[in-house]
């Protein structure tokens, strides 16, 4: 979800995408089942054979590839993407495999049957016919010469120029629909704009889809300037009104559109979805905890994994690359008497994404705005938790009386309708997108970017 790099230690143990299989005799072909991890439980399906792969539908990741081998009736399955091993033995029937997955630390019992999981039903996905144009473009951002942006613009009918907003993913790798989980809410917020008679621009991240450039050294501060790139290719377009365009970020992108915007005086407005209002630091913090809360995790062992967060973070954001921080959590770590973290945690807290987020205040940037913001938090959210957010966003934003902060009631990060909350819960939701979020944002779009009539002659 970028929409979703969960920025933990823990969040990683619980979320990266999970899953393995096995089979003796003949262990080619699909298999299903579930990891518990706590109260989160994970469907994975493995597809061995030649190419072999794995799926996490729960987190929306599909095609992850995979390696197994076979001695006797005991297949290992290895996901090096991920540093996950399973170990399983095939029923003598050849229609179960019973094993342990390793990943991160953690050990955990996994059975699974063949066959795969249905896709799920996905009702809000827009389909053809549409009442408006769908145009494939690209662009060039002039501050990195490697990184060239291809995306969708949906312009409603007839000449224009229309007013816009461009769309900014979250955290991680995300394509132009911020497919996540089976589910592509950036498709369906646009659909809902360009029907009101908004032009949108979404747009593939670096490296993914038809969009180049990606580096292991990309944080916020460069995508900031893949986003002022889109604005000036919407300006360059004579059917868009470059006096009416609006940026929309979520999560990550939330952090994103107010530095485009504090740079950009000409834009006329911003939408952040699950925008933090903290630093990244206490993001992660907040959500390590909401997380293992709501998995059921004994409050001894949050404080502990929370602790170990905090001596971790604290020697990376002092460290001047990723192979010097690695060290300094290692070192941090050893003295406190912990136990040393899986590699994958470690690379991830190294990065300098991961760093840079962390240590990002938004709440300066937000202040230093005077103009019209709209801030959409959900109120059962854990990965960013509104009872830590509403108050940080309300007070740097107290002095600009064009913006509005929103809580809204019954949601998740991902702005759905949900039962909890949890994460595991994203693909299981047939809901993309809920219809109050789409309202609450068309509404106010519509009104911030409707064509301003001119007074008549007195």
């Amino acid at each position: 979800m970028k929409l979703l790099r969960i920025f933990s230690i823990i969040a990683a143990l619980l979320l990266t995408p999970l899953g393995a299989s096995a089979q003796a005799a003949d262990p080619s072909g699909d298999w299903r089942g579930a990891l518990q991890v706590g109260a989160v439980q994970l469907r994975i399906t493995l597809h061995l054979g030649e190419a072999s792969s794995l799926d996490s539908p729960d987190q929306g990741v599909f095609g992850m590839p995979a390696q197994y081998a076979v001695a006797d009736r005991r297949v290992t399955v290895t996901i090096a993407a991920i540093g996950a091993v399973f170990d399983g033995a095939l029923s003598t029937d050849g229609a179960r495999l019973a094993g342990t997955w390793q990943q991160g630390g953690l050990s955990l019992p996994l059975t699974l049957e063949r066959g795969t999981y249905a896709p799920a039903a996905r009702p809000q996905t827009p389909a053809a016919p549409f009442p408006y144009r769908a145009e494939d473009v690209a662009y060039a951002n002039p501050h990195a010469p490697s990184v060239r942006l291809a995306g969708t613009l949906t312009l409603p009918q007839g000449t224009g120029p229309f007013p816009a907003v461009l769309l900014i993913t979250g955290s991680g790798p995300q394509d132009r629909d911020e497919s996540l989980a089976g589910h592509r809410p950036f498709l369906v917020l646009a659909d809902h704009l360009t029907r009101r008679g908004i032009a949108v621009l979404r747009v593939d991240d670096r490296g993914v889809g038809g969009s180049t450039g990606a580096t292991a050294n990309d944080t916020l501060h460069d995508y900031a300037t893949d986003v002022a790139a889109g604005i000036g290719y919407l300006r360059s377009r004579r059917d868009i009104d470059a006096r009416r365009i609006a940026l929309l970020g979520h999560s990550e992108g939330g952090l994103i559109a107010p530095l485009v915007a504090r740079g950009d005086p000409a834009l006329a407005g911003i939408v952040l979805w699950a925008g933090p209002g903290v630093t990244g630091r206490e993001v992660v913090a907040e959500q390590t905890r909401a997380i293992m809360r709501l998995a059921g995790t004994p409050a001894a062992q949050r404080e502990a994994a929370l602790r170990a967060q905090r001596i971790m973070i604290d020697a990376a954001l002092g460290a001047a690359d990723p192979a010097a921080a690695r060290q300094a959590m290692l070192a941090a770590v050893k003295a406190a008497g912990m136990p040393a973290p899986p590699e994958p945690s470690l690379a991830i807290m190294a990065s300098p994404g991961y760093r840079a987020f962390a240590k990002h205040d938004p709440a300066p940037v937000l202040r230093d705005l005077r103009r019209p913001i709209l801030a959409l938090l959900a109120e059962k959210d854990i990965q960013v938790v509104p009872a830590q957010n509403e108050p940080a966003l309300r007070a740097a934003l107290a002095d600009n009386p064009l913006a509005r902060v929103v809580t809204l009631p019954g949601l998740n990060h991902l702005f759905q309708t949900a039962p909890t909350g949890a994460v595991d819960e994203y693909a299981r939701i047939e809901e993309t997108v809920a219809p109050l979020a789409l309202r609450t944002t068309g509404d106010w779009l519509v009104q911030l970017l409707r064509p301003q009539t001119p007074a008549a002659d007195k």
